[in-house]
């Protein structure tokens, strides 16, 4: 059959709109593909979140803790910021009708002046701030009215944290570009309200930290104007995953209160740190001054170095370094503990010995036990800088890491300093430009009980989410072989000289022994204090703890450390052996 003109036009055309219109369709699904996929993420990425966001908008809500945040815990998972849960009224001012008599009736309650009240009575659903007696919660719910009632909060700070220049302290953001890094760095929302790390673990593990929920809080389910919806009302609800972790330390928050009590009592300005002899966990960091993260106005004496952790700070150790020269001599076989010096006191040629009318003749380990300068400056001399910083090196005391805690490096700390012109006399008895951390030292005496053999010291085990799933681990730190253990042991035996019968006697602990080494560093001429320093170990045999105590301002380490040592370590062994 043969088409005509026209019919065959006709299938062309058709043909035509038959590919316009798969054109069409397909040009249509392109421009919808973004449009599927947006509603997509929005339903299966965001759904959660966007449902959340109009229940708040159709309910009254009160967050049921002040600051929402993962903990910061001990070794065994006790808190270490102190918090706690305590009653407060909760407030809904848009349920309330007649506000001026709820406000005098808890004023009465409260003993409050109703004009203080008032203003918590505007505005958004909240808790009040006053702390409440058994009585007062029970006044409060018998008042029986619709939009106040009496919760649980949890408060993130005690009366009485502990650690608080490690766990660090919170603070507002302070501008625009501060709160786009933040933004920039986590999937979390934040705003200018919100209070962030400032300092400490609160800072370094802020991300994780981070809640972006309360985990409670106190639902008010009302209709459009403002009335309880009747069946629902006020409910107690959860969050099912606020996303905010827990940072686990290896403090132990009984050592920690230890040494802290022993601290306020003993040592105005200076810091104490705990160390596990076998593992280099740190088990307590004391810092003093002190302040309290829950209220950082209060905590503010005019003290410059108020926030200053001094367990990392930097600071000349004294005749604490003495121990490196001893362990470099006897390891390089130029002193044996019976060699014979000469101390003139005072009148020394090299340096002058704290003892000014001097020792006389001394053997070696009688110049360890007294500690004696003129010994040590002869010592340095025949050692000659290149080895002792080499042995201060190996022993950790240009390494500022400690297992996660990512403190900014001091750059002041420089080994190589000791071999400048002049220099090496003054290095040699810890003074000129030796500068070491109280963390430092402390690793540094763990070498020594640990037969030579440096380990790095951890104050973060790991990361755990709110269900206690691990996210992060901190293994162990790293070692090397600094000293042999034929050396090791030898220190051991010297450093036990200083506590039964050198100038550190005060530091023996009854019934279990120690060893340790003093130290005494002058602040600045015309200053009759010193630095006063006392790094040693309990028991004698079979050590346990390593702690190092400096006292700024103190007369001696024989006499201003010595006795702290003791009185912590007393704490912390058990009482009965």
């Amino acid at each position: 059959m043969k088409l005509s003109i026209s019919e065959v036009e006709e299938c062309h055309m058709d043909l035509f709109r038959q590919k316009r219109l798969i054109k069409t369709f397909y040009l249509i699904l392109i421009l919808f593909i973004p449009l599927i996929w947006h509603l997509g993420v929005i339903q299966l990425v965001h759904g959660q979140e966007y449902s959340e966001r109009a229940l708040d908008q159709r309910t009254l809500k009160v967050a049921l803790e002040d600051i929402p945040r993962g903990n910061i815990l001990d070794r065994n998972g006790e808190t270490l910021s102190g918090g706690q849960r305590e009653p407060r009224i909760l407030v809904f001012p848009p349920i309330i009708t007649d506000k001026q008599a709820v406000i005098d009736k808890l004023a009465l309650i409260l003993d409050q002046k109703p004009q203080d009240l008032a203003p918590y009575f505007k505005g958004q659903p909240r808790y009040l701030p006053f702390p409440l007696t058994y009585n007062q919660t029970l006044a409060v719910n018998e008042l029986n009215i619709l939009g106040l009632r009496v919760e649980q909060v949890n408060f993130r700070y005690g009366p009485s944290p502990l650690a608080a220049h490690v766990i660090g302290h919170l603070g507002y953001i302070s501008d625009i570009g501060r709160l786009d890094r933040l933004n920039s760095l986590s999937h979390k929302k934040y705003t200018l309200s919100d209070l962030v790390g400032q300092s400490g673990l609160e800072y370094f593990y802020e991300q994780q930290l981070k809640a972006a929920s309360p985990a409670n809080f106190a639902r008010a389910y009302v209709d459009v104007y403002h009335h309880l919806i009747a069946g629902l009302g006020i409910k107690v609800e959860n969050s099912a995953n606020t996303g905010r972790q827990d940072v686990i330390t290896t403090l132990d928050a009984h050592i920690q209160q230890v040494v802290e009590q022993v601290m306020d009592q003993r040592v105005h300005r200076g810091a104490v740190v705990v160390m596990d002899a076998q593992t280099g966990d740190l088990l307590a960091m004391a810092s003093r001054p002190n302040f309290n993260p829950a209220n950082i106005a209060k905590s503010l004496p005019g003290d410059n170095d108020t926030f200053l952790d001094h367990c990392t700070a930097l600071y000349q150790p004294g005749s604490i370094f003495k121990i490196v020269v001893a362990a470099a001599a006897l390891e390089e076989g130029l002193v044996k503990p019976g060699d014979i010096f000469v101390c003139l006191g005072e009148k020394d040629h090299l340096v002058s010995c704290w003892h000014k009318p001097g020792h006389g003749p001394i053997t070696f380990e009688e110049a360890f036990a007294q500690s004696c300068n003129p010994v040590f400056a002869e010592l340095g001399l025949k050692l000659g800088a290149a080895k002792i910083i080499s042995y201060a090196r190996a022993f950790g005391l240009e390494s500022q890491s400690i297992i996660g805690y990512p403190i900014p490096r001091d750059k002041r700390q420089n080994m190589s300093l000791i071999g400048k012109p002049y220099n090496l006399v003054n290095s040699s008895i810890g003074q000129g430009p030796v500068l070491a951390t109280p963390v430092q030292l402390t690793a540094m005496l763990n070498t020594i009980i640990n037969d030579g053999v440096y380990i790095q010291p951890r104050l973060v085990k790991e990361l755990k989410t709110e269900k206690g799933e691990v996210t992060r681990s901190f293994p162990l730190g790293s070692s090397h072989k600094v000293i042999s253990s034929g050396t090791a042991r030898e220190l051991k035996r010297l450093m036990g000289l200083v506590t039964s019968q050198g100038v550190g006697r005060e530091a023996m602990v009854p019934g279990y022994g120690s060893a340790g080494k003093t130290g005494s560093a002058q602040v600045a001429n015309g200053v009759s204090t010193v630095n006063a320093w006392f790094c040693g170990y309990a028991p004698l045999e079979h050590p346990r703890y390593v702690v190092t105590v400096l006292v700024e301002e103190g007369v001696s380490g024989g006499e201003s450390a010595a006795p702290v040592f003791r009185e912590i370590m007393e704490g912390i062994l058990p009482t009965s052996r």
